[in-house]
């Protein structure tokens, strides 16, 4: 129920502000949090995390839950975090450990059971950035 509290209370259709929003994506323990934190120092920015630290204390409670339960802490996630992301590029360049990426790749691996031939077809909506979702200028 405070996860959808939260989400209720992000305004539609976020609009980025003037400075960059970079996201950095990859697997676990490859070094993102090092590579972001210098990243941000370096460019005296903002550096927000997904899940959005609001919110990540649950996410213990929902890691437990069935995959599409998880998946839905996860994209709401990213709704919370989008809002963040649209008020602080407002006052310094923004940057960004994981973002809507890691969620749809979370999503189609739980959906494959590991096998090539059960990928999503190429028009699926998981390959495609919801409309309604903040845009970062860069990933990597």
């Amino acid at each position: 129920g405070a996860v959808l509290d939260m989400l209720e209370k992000c305004p539609e259709h976020q609009k980025k502000g003037g400075f960059p929003v970079v996201v950095f994506e990859g697997l676990d323990a490859t070094g993102k949090t090092t590579v972001t934190q210098s990243v941000k120092d370096t460019l005296n920015g903002i550096l927000l995390r997904s899940p959005p630290a609001c919110i990540s204390q649950w996410r213990t409670v929902f890691d437990d839950k069935p995959a599409p339960i998880k998946r839905a802490f996860y994209a709401a996630g990213n709704y919370i975090l989008a809002s963040e992301i649209a008020k602080a590029s407002t006052r310094a360049p923004v940057i960004i450990d994981r973002y809507w990426h890691s969620t749809a790749a979370y999503t189609i691996a739980t959906e494959i059971n590991g096998k090539v031939q059960d990928l999503p077809p190429v028009c699926d909506d998981v390959y495609h950035w919801p409309a309604d979702l903040l845009k970062p200028d860069l990933v990597l």
